[in-house]
């Protein structure tokens, strides 16, 4: 994989991230037994699991957290054990933690899985909000409707290979991709 001009393929995750790429996972991982806000502090690019086996968190670490926990509406719950959140806040928590390291590239893998509509569309403003401040977005989704929506250019894909490419415009009249979608292919 290329990222800004180098090859970052056979980085370690934490290198890959310094370099300014942040992913989530289809499934949401937390440090269940941590709290919120113990839960951002980990991906912190300062000093990530060193602040926790101290005797605190450093005080700007803790007010990014904060800033991004207040971002996504979840900052109510920074001393709540992440292990009892709801789904959809553990999806919110995911989101927020992506954001610590500042990030020029988020990759979201399903950010549509499991939620409820009304958080997606929250989701959805979050990621508008973040892109249309210079933070590129790589979504791996398969609710068509928050791909038609957030995306200027897609690359469909069936079976491991690329179907075809274009503007949302140009994906919906594809008869490639309409019969893949309709099982034809």
């Amino acid at each position: 994989m290329v990222f800004d001009g180098g090859d970052i393929t056979e980085w370690m995750p934490h290198r890959i991230t310094r370099r300014g790429v942040s992913r989530t996972f289809q499934i949401t991982r937390d440090l269940g037994e941590l709290t919120v806000l113990e839960n951002m502090v980990v991906g912190s690019p300062t000093s990530g699991w060193r602040s926790l086996l101290g005797s605190r968190i450093l005080q700007r670490e803790e007010d990014r957290a904060m800033n991004l926990l207040r971002f996504v509406g979840i900052d109510t719950l920074a001393t709540t054990p992440a292990e009892s959140l709801s789904y959809g806040q553990k999806k919110l928590l995911e989101f927020a933690s992506v954001l610590m390291p500042e990030p020029q590239l988020i990759m979201l893998d399903e950010p549509a899985g499991g939620v409820n509509p009304a958080l997606m569309e929250r989701i959805m403003d979050h990621i508008r909000e973040l892109n249309a401040q210079g933070i590129t977005f790589l979504i791996v989704e398969h609710n068509m409707d928050v791909v038609m929506s957030l995306c200027s250019s897609i690359v469909v894909m069936a079976h491991g290979e690329v179907l075809t490419t274009g503007t949302p415009d140009v994906i919906r009249e594809d008869d490639t991709v309409l019969d893949a979608y309709l099982g034809r292919v």
